[in-house]
């Protein structure tokens, strides 16, 4: 592992059991929890995906830098398998203790522990923005060589034109180096990495407060306003 991405690993490494302490004091001001914020995007992403396959029964996720894990309780029910991936050994073993019924593995912030064509859909929440920008195209290209012909690549960032996200940023204690991406950036890297079918939408533009509330937000997806993004596309047959 390079000296950055051990970097990286160790400070997350230091997270594993105050990892959602620290982003619930950062977000603080807006009344909510992180588990609020993890419930609205794993139901943004189990809409996208059943919007796009037929039987979300039978696929397999891969979620790349997946931290302790806090994602896949909501997953497990309702698609056929998920494996999650991460530079951090020690959030890895906590993710492992949470989920047994996930596939954890650690890697070395390169090459992804799998071969191409695994997965039907490989996404990431929040992460690209700890990944060093010179390794951003990287970090991609190997979400897109694990991902099935026909499969889809989601990335969920954080909006950085949205005021209320650049202070939840600044007051997080691990995202004082982040480097965050335009929607702009993110589709690029998507479409470099030979996504067909590459779009954005916002999302999170209202608070998460229940199931209304969350399709109230689809309504927004198309303005700027969100907190928080989803880019999405096809990997090409």
């Amino acid at each position: 592992m390079d000296p950055q991405q051990q970097a990286i690993a160790e400070e997350f490494d230091g997270y594993r059991e105050t990892y959602d302490q620290a982003v619930n004091r950062a977000i603080a001001f807006s009344g909510q929890k992180v588990e609020s914020f993890t419930r609205a995007k794993a139901n943004d992403l189990l809409r996208t995906v059943s919007s796009r396959f037929a039987s979300p029964s039978q696929l397999n996720l891969l979620d790349v830098g997946c931290g302790i894990g806090n994602y896949h309780p909501f997953l497990t029910p309702v698609v056929g398998a998920v494996s999650g991936v991460d530079v951090s050994r020690a959030c890895i073993e906590k993710a492992q203790q949470r989920n047994p019924e996930v596939s954890y593995s650690v890697y070395d912030g390169d090459r992804l522990p799998y071969p191409d064509g695994q997965f039907d859909v490989t996404f990431c929440v929040c992460v690209l923005h700890h990944v060093p920008p010179d390794r951003w195209a990287q970090f991609v290209s190997e979400m897109r060589r694990v991902t099935r012909a026909g499969g889809l690549i989601i990335v969920y960032e954080h909006n950085p034109r949205h005021p209320l996200t650049r202070k939840v940023v600044r007051d997080c204690d691990f995202d004082r180096d982040a480097v965050l991406l335009t929607k702009t950036q993110t589709r690029e890297l998507l479409t470099t990495a030979g996504c067909t079918d590459v779009a954005t939408n916002s999302i999170l533009t209202v608070p998460p407060m229940g199931a209304f509330v969350e399709k109230l937000d689809g309504l927004f997806a198309k303005l700027p306003f969100g907190s928080q993004y989803r880019a999405i596309g096809r990997v090409m047959d």
